[in-house]
């Protein structure tokens, strides 16, 4: 168990030769940064589908049978007003930050895929991070383990011999 090794700031450190004390706040330092991790790709996920759904409102709700149906627009999460499709091949889309830009429905959707393709690579590269910490989290567990079992045995042999 001595040759295992975890990152730390930047360097390399013998988790055997560390107390019980320090692995156990390492281990807490470790599920902490876990559990960020863990909801950044969650929130990295949520706005990957809602361009997905982007993509889906414009490929099904922006056509020619659609132009002067009337429609709820949405101006908030929760808040929709009444409206009407002015154009079919021209559509309004929030590139951050609250601003907007016109695009042709064609330009729209690749603007959309081309998101959900960054956050996709996104998402791996995180998942590669969330692994690594979740095997050094592991790492640290079992060190911990082995040294309870070796003071445990430790004090068995005490309390024998005496």
């Amino acid at each position: 168990m001595a040759t295992k090794q975890a990152q730390k700031q930047g360097g390399q450190i013998d988790l055997g030769q560390l107390p019980v004390a320090q692995l156990q706040e390492l281990k807490q330092q470790f599920d902490r940064e876990l559990e960020h991790l863990t909801t950044s790709f969650q929130s990295l996920r949520t706005a990957q589908s809602k361009f997905r759904d982007c993509i889906n409102s414009i490929s099904q709700g922006v056509n020619l049978s659609t132009a002067d149906k009337p429609l709820l627009v949405p101006l908030t999460s929760s808040l929709y007003v009444p409206g009407r499709l002015t154009s079919s091949t021209h559509v309004l889309i929030d590139i951050g930050t609250g601003f907007f830009v016109e695009k042709s429905t064609a330009d729209a959707t690749d603007f959309y895929n081309r998101k959900v393709k960054d956050i996709g690579d996104s998402l791996k590269d995180l998942e590669g991070v969330i692994n690594g910490k979740a095997n050094n989290v592991r790492m640290v567990e079992e060190v911990i383990r082995v040294k309870v079992l070796s003071a445990q045995e430790q004090q068995q042999k005490e309390v024998a011999g005496s």
